[in-house]
């Protein structure tokens, strides 16, 4: 028998917990098996996990199939009735030992097809802390779940409620991190800024940053994943004043940018307030730069409130987009509301991808002549505290930080 195969669809989150259930399937003895991790965001996301599942079914006969993810998690029934499916598994209980050691040495007449329980009773984070995810970069899940409700997101019923990982324990494993040789540390979360409101004292992100900053002396840099910027605590921009550790670079989850599309998302923060948030870290910090989620064709969305998402790419000085074609997404109150025409989404996101393709072009072009310390992933790539990708004109030393000059631009990367 040989080990499992793992197939991720989705966040890095999602990639995260990968790593993490291949430790555990290797720790019990798991064999012969492929694991499918799903992504539950859009309607498509769940199409595409099927697709995979049927892929993986034909070029691996008779393996037995797993099923977990954020999909399995709030579409169990669907994943059971597939025939290629031999287990379907949820988010919590991927994460536990006991789930793993279930499924060794073979799954063949397994009776319980389905082992999903409710994700909402979960109050602790996974204790299953990985030694790092990537090669140079190490992602650290610090939180999971969100409180909030969307109207177009399903993902709290795939992760459940906020929780967090205590900071004591994060300090540790970062400075296991170090030890091993990483250059550089990702905090990631499902909802990142509500890290702590579930902790004794109630603690925000910036004193979590912080005390890692101060307390892991030797690591190099420090970066933050996707953060609501409307809960951003004092202490996470006083870091971003003057911890140079911090990596200049934020990921915001802004969605729109019409004050009544907002609403209607039930998103906690208006146009004005993204605007002043991006000025402000611009203000502390001048290098920073920004990306930012962005939904296209809303329900209700008229051409005039997609103009305000449009323009907010250079009202906020948004350098890298990632842009979500409205989808309706089953459970959700969206789903219920007017839909834009289809054509017509397709028509706007083309338009922000653009929009956002000029404003990277922009951001790359700027950086000519300047001096970056660039992190290097492989002999001829690195990224600069900004995430920019840098291509190397030869090789250099994989997971150094190394002081380079920008010499030009080719296609989205900077080069050197």
């Amino acid at each position: 028998m040989s080990a499992p195969i793992f197939a991720t669809l989705g966040c890095r989150l999602n990639a995260y917990e990968t790593e993490a259930m291949k430790e555990l399937a290797a720790s019990a003895g798991v064999q012969g098996a492929v694991v499918v991790n799903t992504c539950a965001v859009t309607a498509e996301a769940v199409r595409k996990a099927k697709q995979e599942i049927r892929r993986l079914a034909r070029e691996n006969p008779g393996a037995a199939i797993i099923v977990t993810g954020c999909a399995a998690q709030t579409e169990p029934a669907t994943f059971a009735a597939m025939p290629e499916v031999t287990r379907v598994v949820g988010n919590a209980e991927k994460m536990q030992a006991s789930t793993w050691a279930g499924l060794a040495p073979d799954l063949i007449g397994i009776t319980e097809r389905v082992q999903v329980d409710d994700i909402m009773s979960v109050r602790e984070t996974a204790g299953h802390l990985i030694d790092g995810f990537g090669r140079h970069r190490a992602y650290f899940q610090v939180q999971n779940g969100c409180d909030h409700r969307c109207t177009f997101c399903i993902i709290p019923y795939g992760r459940g409620n906020s929780r967090s990982v205590p900071a004591g324990v994060v300090v540790e494993q970062i400075k296991r991190l170090v030890d091993k040789g990483f250059q550089e540390v990702v905090l990631t979360g499902v909802d990142l800024t509500s890290w702590g409101a579930d902790l004794p004292g109630t603690p925000a992100l910036g004193d979590l940053v912080l005390r890692i900053l101060r307390l892991v002396p030797d690591l190099p840099r420090l970066r933050i994943s996707s953060i609501d910027s409307i809960e951003v605590d004092g202490a996470l921009m006083d870091a971003i004043a003057g911890e140079q550790r911090l990596m200049p670079h934020l990921h915001l989850s802004l969605q729109a940018g019409d004050d009544l599309i907002l609403k209607r998302m039930k998103r906690r923060h208006l146009r004005d307030d993204a605007i002043r948030f991006c000025n402000e870290a611009r203000r502390l910090r001048p290098d920073m730069v920004f990306g930012a989620d962005i939904i296209a064709g809303f329900p209700t969305e008229t051409e005039a409130m997609f103009q305000r998402s449009l323009d907010l790419v250079a009202d906020c000085g948004l350098t890298f987009l990632h842009v979500f074609p409205f989808s309706a997404r089953k459970g959700t109150p969206a789903a219920r509301m007017p839909l834009v025409r289809g054509p017509e989404v397709k028509e706007r996101a083309a338009r922000l991808r653009a929009a956002g393709d000029a404003a990277l072009q922009g951001h790359l072009m700027a950086q000519v002549g300047r001096a970056h310390a660039v992190l290097t992933e492989s002999p001829r790539m690195g990224r600069t505290g900004q995430f920019t990708e840098v291509a190397f004109a030869a090789d250099q030393p994989e997971g150094r930080i190394l002081p380079v000059v920008i010499s030009g631009v080719q296609g989205g990367q900077l080069t050197a």
